[in-house]
This record gives C-alpha cells, sequence and structure tokens, in this order.
C-alpha cells in the first residue's frame, strides 16, 4: 500500500531527523525530494506542487527552525497536511431512508467485486443490504454479482435475460426490494474500456431515477494519472460522492489516490485491501497518512484483532504458551487468525516503527502456505507431540505436503526453539525484541 511513496518518504524523513539544527536549505532539499517521491509515485502534479508549497510554508516557520526537534516538527507538520490531503476527516455514507448507492466506473476497476463487499461491509454494521445487477453489457456480469450475493449471503436482484433497459430494471428491482426488508440497495452499474457518451447518457438516466443518496466512484488505484482523469469526468457529468479504490494492497505507486480526491473534492470513503470480499475497509485519511508515514495504524490493527479473534481462544493460547504446551495445532490456529487480520504483511504494515524494519524482512506470505502445508500433513498425534517425528515420519510428511525434508527439518527445528523460547520469560522477551531484525532479515519458520 503506497509503497514506494512510503520508502521514498521515510527515508527523506530520516536524514531530517537526524539534524540537531535545520536550515532553510536543509528543508528545501529534503522538500526537493518528497517533491520527486511524489511525481514518482504518479501524484497529479499540481496537486504536488500545491503541497509542497503548503508544507514548506509551514515548516520555514521560526517555531519549527527554532524547535528543539525540528525534524520531528516538519514530520508532524507533513502528516497532517497529508491527511487533509486525503481527505480531512472521514465522511460516512448517507444511508438515510430511501438508502440508494450507485456504484460507477470503468470495466476492469472491480465494481461488481465492490459492491460486494460494500454489502458485506454494511451487513457487518448491522444493516441488511440488497444488491441490484444493472450491468446490461459486460458478459457474465449478473451471473458473477448473484454467485457473489450467494457466497455472502445477501439478496440479489437480477434483470431478465436480453433486457437492455437499466431504468427498466431499476423500476422492477425497487419494486422487488419493498418485499425483501432490506435497508439500503446497492446498484451495480455498466462500465466501459473508457468514457463515452453512451456510458454517461446511461448513468445520468439512472441517477435521475433513483436519486441516490450516495454515487461512488469505484477506480483501480494502480491506473495511475488515468484514474484522476476518469474521476474528474465522471465527476463533472454525474456527480460523484465519493471515491472507492481497489487494489490498495498492490505494490502500485499509489500516487492516483492522493490527486483523485484533490481534483473531485469528494472523499475517499473506502478502500479494497484484497482479493477476500472480507478485504474491504473504511478509508481514513489521518490513519493512512499515518501509514504511509511508516507511524503505523494501531486503530485499524486493534480494530481488525477485535473482528478476527476469538477472546476466549486468545486467552486459552495465552496459557499454553506460559505453560510452554503449545502445540502444531495452536501454532496452526495462530496462523489462521493472522490470515484473518490480512497476512503477516499487512499486520506489521501497521505496527507503529516496523516501516524502516520491514525493508529488510522477508515476510514471503507463500512460505506460510507451505508452513501450513507441512502442519496438515502432520497426524493429529504428531501435531500435540512434535518430538516423535522422526526420519520415515518427515520423509511422509515432506512428500504429502509438497515440500522437501529440509524444509521440515527446519521448521520442527525452529519451533522446538520457540517451545525452549516459551519455558524462560527473559527469552521469550528477547524474541519479541527481534521481531524486526531476526537473522537473515526473515520471520520465524
Amino acid at each position: 500500500m503506497f509503497n514506494s511513496l512510503s520508502d521514498n518518504l521515510q527515508e527523506t524523513f530520516k536524514k531530517l531527523r537526524g539534524h540537531g539544527k535545520l536550515s532553510e536549505k536543509n528543508i528545501s532539499d529534503a522538500l526537493r525530494e518528497v517533491r520527486l517521491a511524489l511525481l514518482e509515485a504518479d501524484v497529479e502534479f499540481s496537486v504536488a506542487k500545491d503541497f509542497i508549497a503548503r508544507v514548506k510554508e509551514q515548516a520555514l516557520g521560526e517555531a519549527v527552525l527554532r524547535s528543539i526537534k525540528p525534524g520531528q516538527q516538519i514530520v508532524k507538520i507533513f502528516n497532517d497536511e497529508l491527511a487533509e490531503l486525503l481527505g480531512g476527516d472521514a465522511a460516512p455514507l448517507d444511508l438515510n431512508s430511501p438508502a440508494r448507492v450507485l456504484m460507477v466506473g470503468l470495466n476492469g476497476a472491480g465494481k461488481t467485486t465492490t459492491s460486494a463487499k460494500l454489502a458485506l461491509h454494511l451487513r457487518k454494521e448491522g444493516r441488511r443490504p440488497l444488491l441490484v445487477a444493472c450491468d446490461l453489457y459486460r458478459p457474465a456480469a449478473v451471473d458473477q454479482l448473484a454467485t457473489l450475493g450467494k457466497q455472502i449471503d445477501i439478496p440479489v436482484f437480477q434483470p431478465k435475460p436480453g433486457e437492455t433497459d437499466v431504468v427498466k430494471v431499476a423500476k422492477a428491482a425497487l419494486k422487488w426490494t419493498e418485499d425483501q426488508n432490506g435497508t439500503v440497495v446497492i446498484f451495480d452499474t455498466a462500465g466501459r474500456q473508457e468514457v463515452d457518451e453512451r456510458l454517461i447518457g446511461e448513468l445520468k438516466g439512472l441517477r435521475d431515477f433513483l436519486a441516490p443518496k450516495e454515487t461512488l466512484l469505484v477506480a483501480d488505484s494502480a491506473t495511475g494519472q488515468q484514474a484522476v482523469n476518469v474521476a474528474k469526468t465522471f465527476n463533472e457529468a454525474i456527480g460523484l460522492t465519493g471515491l472507492v479504490l481497489t487494489k490498495l494492497d498492490g505494490d502500485a505507486r499509489g500516487g492516483a489516490a492522493l490527486s483523485m480526491r484533490s481534483v473531485t473534492s469528494q472523499p475517499i470513503k473506502f478502500a479494497g485491501v484484497g482479493e477476500k470480499l472480507s478485504d474491504f475497509e473504511a478509508f481514513v485519511p489521518d490513519r493512512m497518512a499515518g501509514r504511509i508515514l511508516g507511524m503505523g495504524d494501531v486503530v485499524g490493527l486493534v480494530e481488525r484483532a477485535a473482528e478476527a479473534i476469538d477472546q476466549e481462544e486468545a486467552l486459552r493460547m495465552a496459557d499454553k504458551m506460559k505453560k510452554a504446551s503449545f502445540d502444531f495445532d495452536d501454532f496452526l490456529s495462530q496462523m489462521r487468525m493472522m490470515n484473518k487480520m490480512g497476512g503477516m504483511t499487512s499486520i506489521l504494515g501497521m505496527m507503529p516503527g516496523m516501516g524502516d524494519k520491514m525493508k529488510g524482512m522477508n515476510v514471503d506470505e507463500k512460505r506460510m502456505k507451505h508452513v501450513e502445508a507441512i502442519v496438515l500433513s502432520m497426524t493429529p498425534k504428531e501435531r500435540r507431540r512434535p518430538e516423535i517425528i522422526k526420519a520415515s515420519r518427515r520423509k511422509r510428511i515432506a512428500s504429502g505436503s509438497g515440500t522437501s525434508v529440509t524444509q521440515v527439518n527446519s521448521l520442527l527445528k525452529q519451533f522446538g526453539q520457540m517451545r525452549k523460547m516459551m519455558r524462560s520469560k527473559g527469552k521469550m522477551n528477547q524474541m519479541m525484541k527481534q521481531m524486526g531484525g531476526m537473522s537473515g532479515g526473515k520471520l520465524p519458520f
């Protein structure tokens, strides 16, 4: 998420913090690097220029130059301005009755999947969402939404085969909703490879008929400046109320997100952060700014943990760790819990101060899957008592998991070391401190 931009900014601010006293030249040089980092990350030129001007005006003030820790003062200024650029305060959806949400965007941005993700998100908040398929052009679009709706157990209105009038579909859908006991209706619309008059005309007709409380543009954050131009065109043509960014979990430069918010003056309301339907979260500007600058997102981490962790299970696990009776069944449970929270990479990225440490850390999610395969190839008895796993058993486990005996040996050795550490409080504390800098920059196992 904003990987390139985050790395460059953190490196620049590290240099600033190294100065006991700052001069105008130090600040100007640093801001020049920041401007280049923003442009390399696909932030639109005028947006980057205005942003740097605002930061520079505050950074050159006497309060900063004469501060005991001027480098930290500038980072705070940058953090506040970045949060403002990303949208200031979070803007929740307007879901007053009749709560209708119109999802728009180009083909390939992920509108249909995002519609289902939004429905699932709203249901977790205690609402009763309904989905309506209004994409009458893309082959199998209606079937895709119906399939997704079935997966998350949310009703989907499907138009009759061969229907081409989207307003007629919307009329039938509204009649259908009367018997569904829903509280919010999400309309998944058609897209194109690019914005054209026919698409805009169709969306205007649908918008005028539905009078939606929210019109959300679903935009692929990896498409850079194209996404910025699309956002501007959609906003001018049909009037957006917010943005939903997809693929923020990728290695994309991500600057489009900053630019779209600025050129449309509409808030980024949600972000897709993975392929699963549950990988969807409200976009909170100040917390996102913290992630970009390597300050973490403790609140977001706690929210994920609260959703993924069973308290009784967590207490049971803590007790087993204290008694050093932690086995491979417990280890498997912990791995699955981390996956629910978004995976190790995502979790570490939300921890304050982990930005720099993650650069040298090999967080290989595929490797974690290999570990899971090895554990699943063990018998229940072997998981409870790993000390019985001798040579012949190791060969069988390697064969069953599609790995090598060397990999099985490595896992067993490191698991044994971890259990030994659990018997020593001092060693456990030492292990936790070393999470950011393990030998070879690798995570355990």
